[in-house]
């Protein structure tokens, strides 16, 4: 082994140890057939086909491991089934990530797909630091050569490393930041996992407005401005500067809690007196913030913007009594209440608290006639509820859309479905904007940090959010509201509105809930979740009780 890199055999597991790491020549045929091993070399025969035996999986996994760990990046390539993408990537390992030694011990393999945790000493300049993790790479049978081959994937090198990404150890592009919530408490992604990918970016947009110096610092350059770069470690504290966001930690973490019951979920809470985030929170915990960039239909949710779409064109009010069939046909398109049950002689309210799909449909009647069906409830959407303006949180933020329609997708945006599409965060602002009685923009860190520009919107006449707060409170409240067990313990003043969007190809409808409580409001998806209230209603409800 070449560069004083050692392999040692003990048990079946293998580890790779690297030390005075060089790039020294290296024999390329014996990349390609695997050196002296014997397994993996080709004869003068046709080429081997089938699946890789277990053989040449560690062969092989051990071969490719031993050139990484002894800094042969040429090697290392010729061993995978993309050596002119792998090349590189192992070369900048050494290079740009500054790894100056590396301990590799691979777990039992599981068919074709080896694990292995590194154990790698990162150095530079006057400062070194000792760095681990776990990743694994899958062998497979090349397609021309029939050798066997690591696949190649930027992960194998870090399992958070994607092709437009590079790892990079050096002085950090920006300085430290110490995030703290409205109260000045600590936000850290060790207590509040779901901040991870957001105090990240805020790091990035606002680390040079803050005062602090930059540390010493291992990350992955994502090799966008737009997306933030991810740290990893930090081998030197440069000195943080405080940013101080609107997040309340109590609410945070009830937050927290509340999405870890379900595989997939998102919530976000905001105040409605003023527009201040109070909580964000998703399981998984990605880079891409489902419940501030999620752009999915709201489903019944939707029907808060369709009742002020109503009583702004003088079609019902709370006390009005709508027609609420078991189905409703529009442009030969049938939608069905749930289970097709019907409301006789009942009223906006009633149908609005116990989700009637079909009233809120038979709306489209006398819109159709003054030709606005279409664009009537986008309309509304933007002129009280700010949505499709530029929301400018603080972070990357969707801002909700309801383009205009035409046919069947017109009736189906009106119950939130169709081309309507907003995230956790869009809908919790419907729910502050009923309750406000105006729009206020959420945002997550001040205006005046780099006077950008909040989304405005006409104040709710009062007649109309009125009538919204008293439909949602009776939703929330009544005998037959849809909402009304998972608000059950929520403190007055309160309102809410469940809602479930169906998507094409899942087998269960995604459950929405949003409601307020006091000087909160709040909602949540939980996807396949199917009932509102079943699922993303206990989420809410947990948020708002910690508010």
């Amino acid at each position: 082994m070449r560069s004083g890199a050692k392999v040692a055999i003990v048990g079946g597991v293998f580890a790779v140890v690297a030390s005075g790491v060089g790039y020294g020549g290296y024999n390329l045929y014996n990349g390609i057939t695997g050196g002296d091993s014997t397994v993996g070399s080709q004869s003068d025969s046709a080429p081997k086909t089938g699946p890789v035996t277990a053989e040449e999986v560690s062969a092989t996994a051990k071969d490719f491991l031993a050139a990484w760990a002894a800094g042969e990046p040429e090697r290392a390539a010729q061993l995978t089934n993309d050596p002119v993408t792998a090349g590189p990537a192992v070369a900048a390992y050494r290079e740009e990530a500054k790894v100056s030694k590396a301990v590799i011990t691979p777990g039992t393999p599981v068919g074709a797909t080896v694990p292995f945790t590194v154990r790698a000493t990162i150095s530079y300049e006057d400062v070194s630091k000792e760095w681990s993790y776990a990743s694994e790479l899958t062998v497979v049978r090349g397609q021309t050569t029939g050798r066997p081959l690591v696949k190649w994937q930027p992960s194998v090198l870090h399992p958070k490393l994607t092709a437009a990404g590079t790892l990079r150890t050096g002085v950090a592009k920006t300085a430290e930041v110490k995030a703290v919530d409205h109260d000045g408490v600590e936000l850290t992604a060790e207590k509040y996992p779901s901040l991870r990918p957001v105090l990240a970016e805020l790091r990035k947009r606002y680390g040079s407005k803050v005062d602090g110096t930059a540390g010493v610092e291992t990350w992955i350059d994502s090799g966008s401005d737009t997306v933030p770069d991810t740290p990893l470690l930090v081998l030197r504290k440069g000195k943080p500067g405080t940013l101080r966001t609107t997040i309340d930690a109590g609410v945070q973490a009830a937050a927290e809690k509340a999405v870890k019951g379900f595989g997939q979920a998102s919530v976000a809470a905001v105040e409605p007196s003023t527009g201040a985030i109070r909580a964000v929170a998703n399981n998984p915990v990605t880079d891409f913030n489902v419940a501030l960039q999620g752009q999915q239909a709201p489903g019944s949710t939707m029907k808060i913007v369709t009742a002020a779409m109503m009583m702004e064109h003088g079609l019902a009010t709370p006390g009005s009594r709508v027609e609420c069939p078991p189905s409703v046909s529009w442009m030969g398109v049938t939608f069905h209440n749930l289970n097709n049950f019907s409301i006789e002689n009942g009223t906006l309210t009633d149908a609005f608290s116990r989700s009637c799909n079909t009233a809120f449909i038979k709306a489209i009647g006398p819109l159709d006639h003054k030709d606005i069906a279409d664009t009537a409830l986008g309309a509304t959407a933007r002129r009280w509820f700010g949505i499709g303006e530029e929301w400018n949180i603080g972070v990357g933020a969707w801002d909700g859309s309801v383009p205009e329609s035409a046919g069947g997708e017109t009736a189906a945006s009106y119950i939130g479905q169709g081309k309507v599409t907003m995230s956790a965060l869009n809908v919790a602002s419907l729910s502050a904007t009923a309750k406000n009685g105006g729009f206020r923009q959420p945002y997550l860190v001040a205006k005046d940090l780099d006077d950008r520009e909040f989304a405005k919107a006409e104040p709710l006449p009062g007649e109309v959010a009125r009538g919204l707060r008293l439909m949602m409170n009776e939703a929330a409240t009544s005998r037959l509201g849809t909402a009304t067990r998972a608000m059950a313990g929520v403190p007055s003043p309160k309102g809410a509105k469940t809602g479930s969007a169906e998507v094409d190809g899942q087998g269960r409808s995604n459950s929405w809930f949003t409601g307020y409580s006091g000087d909160l409001a709040a909602a949540a998806v939980v996807q396949s979740g199917g009932h509102g209230g079943d699922a993303a209603g206990p989420v809410v409800a947990r948020v708002l009780r910690a508010g």
